[in-house]
């Protein structure tokens, strides 16, 4: 499907649509070299009506909703697939094979969500491109990743995403640490001797009882947590963990990565909110009218449009919560019965 849009005055468009198959390997590219809202807004548009068209859980949904696919012209607009829909449908755009399937951490007494992955390179590819666009060429550094491995996990996109950091710094040293306190530490002495550029990524809680119980400066060095503040029966805020993990490493300031099963796409905050890379956009919904699209700056739950998303579904409302800033967005909590989330519950 392609369309062209034309100006008819200073602030009116029309939108003339004309209908055939969407060519997905040039839309796999495409999407990575967004420059602009206008270039978002028309590859949204375009997965959209792919989305409606091929994904029988999102038509029906939408169907529901009494909405009239050819009268969205604009993302905002577009209606979100609650991702509860992930837990107990297929949710696929695709009708091949899959190549994987990522099942959410969630918890014992709930059921995981599913997302079926049916073109790994296309998330290699956007976990690269996201990680490039905040912090550099992954093979800069050396990744000291304190996630599960993925040889034991093979369904979880974090330890996924970790392997692919990890296989692309071609460094010895990159690897998965978790259990392994004593080797990691031994790493990081040795790789502040030799003046290396290492990363310590992982769970909040992994990151945080390291830290803790070794006692190691890390001044200068550079750590992203992957969220989750609850493990077991221990639970800390934010803020909490944050204040007691640069106690102990001496280091001023903690990044942290957002991302969930159901999203091939990853949000980074490297100082007081998250940002998108450009194939990606959070909106803001009222928690009351999940239809209604907040103003920046208002509190509300999550929406979010991934176009990396072409084989399952591009826009999903969760039930985090946040506001949008001048820059990016900040994320608040979650929603009042909304099901525990969080990676720190995988181990």
């Amino acid at each position: 499907m392609h369309y062209k849009r034309i100006i008819l005055f200073s602030n009116f468009y029309i939108y003339i649509f004309y209908y055939k198959n969407m060519d997905i390997n040039n839309y796999k590219k495409e999407i990575f070299c967004i420059k602009n809202e206008p270039e978002f807004n028309d590859y949204a548009i375009e997965l959209f009506q792919y989305q409606y068209k091929n994904n029988e859980t999102y038509n029906q949904y939408i169907q529901l909703l009494n909405y009239q696919p050819k009268n969205i012209i604009k993302y905002y607009d577009i209606p979100f697939l609650p991702i509860e829909l992930f837990r107990n449908h297929h949710i696929s755009s695709n009708q091949n094979q899959h190549e994987a399937i990522f099942l959410s951490s969630g918890t014992t007494s709930n059921t995981n969500s599913q997302h079926y992955i049916y073109d790994l390179e296309l998330y290699k590819k956007s976990v690269l491109a996201s990680f490039s666009l905040f912090f550099g060429n992954p093979q800069d550094f050396i990744f000291l990743c304190l996630v599960p491995n993925y040889n034991t996990h093979i369904n979880s996109s974090l330890s996924f995403m970790c392997m692919e950091l990890i296989q692309k710094s071609n460094n010895e040293k990159s690897d998965f640490y978790i259990n392994k306190y004593d080797d990691l530490k031994k790493v990081i002495i040795d790789c502040q001797k030799k003046n290396l550029k290492f990363i310590l990524f992982g769970l909040s809680f992994e990151i945080l009882h390291f830290a803790e119980n070794y006692n190691i400066d890390l001044t200068g060095s550079i750590i992203i947590e992957t969220g989750g503040t609850k493990k077991q029966n221990e639970r800390l805020t934010k803020d909490e963990i944050y204040l007691r993990i640069k106690k102990a490493t001496n280091v001023k300031n903690i990044f942290s990565e957002y991302g969930m099963a159901e999203l091939l796409s990853q949000s980074y905050c490297t100082s007081n909110y998250f940002q998108s890379p450009p194939w990606k956009k959070i909106l803001i919904r009222d928690k009351t009218n999940p239809l209604k699209i907040k103003e920046k700056g208002e509190r509300g739950c999550i929406n979010i449009i991934d176009l990396a998303n072409i084989d399952s579904c591009g826009f999903i409302a969760t039930n985090d919560t946040g506001y949008l800033t001048k820059f990016g967005f900040n994320i608040t909590g979650r929603a009042q019965s909304a099901a525990a989330r969080g990676c720190n519950l995988m181990i």
